[in-house]
């Protein structure tokens, strides 16, 4: 019985119970947790990534961006050019909103690549958000000064004319607004 008792603490996790655990620890849907744990290296990879993030994002970053690039390139987790430190730095970048999401994919696609950090791509290709109130407010206003006719239809209650609008700045600052500071100002504008 103490010799089975020993043996059983040195076992590694099995695959049901890392399953349950990422489950319970890290919220995560059933088939994240299925996918996540069906491999010790994607489940370590994942945990290291997670770590002070959101799992829900991680876990999402992993199956929908890292597997695909790896299933096209013919690789396995192990063999990933892009490490858990990288992804989880390109996530921080998302997370405090220097990039998009939208942005970070292009990012990441650079990344999986080049082996370059996410930092250095946004820098070398100047693909910051740009978050600043002032020089939003003043592409936004100069944008609704010349498109009389959406103005007058926000005005008089066509709120889907509010995509127009946004779309019309991403389209200026070439993607790199921050899509929720756009379209707060966009209605602080048109309210006035």
């Amino acid at each position: 019985e103490e010799r089975i008792n020993r043996i059983k603490e040195t076992l590694p996790e099995l695959p049901d119970e890392l399953k349950l655990r990422l489950k319970k620890q890290y919220n995560l849907n059933p088939y994240d947790a299925r996918v996540i744990s069906s491999d010790i290296e994607t489940a370590n990879y994942f945990e290291e990534l997670s770590k002070n993030r959101d799992p829900k994002q991680s876990a999402n970053w992993i199956i929908s961006n890292l597997f695909g690039k790896l299933n096209d390139s013919n690789k396995h987790i192990s063999e990933s050019p892009v490490s858990a430190f990288n992804l989880g730095k390109l996530l921080d970048l998302i997370a405090n909103e220097i990039i998009s999401n939208k942005i970070a994919k292009n990012v990441f696609e650079e990344m999986y690549s080049s082996g370059k950090n996410a930092e250095d791509i946004v820098n070398e290709k100047g693909l910051k958000q740009i978050s600043n109130q002032d020089e939003l407010k003043n592409i936004i206003q100069e944008i609704i000064n010349n498109n009389e006719q959406q103005k007058n239809q926000y005005l008089q209650g066509n709120l889907k004319v509010m995509g127009w609008f946004v779309g019309q700045v991403m389209k200026e600052t070439k993607g790199q607004a921050n899509p929720s500071k756009v379209n707060e100002i966009i209605k602080e504008i048109l309210a006035k």
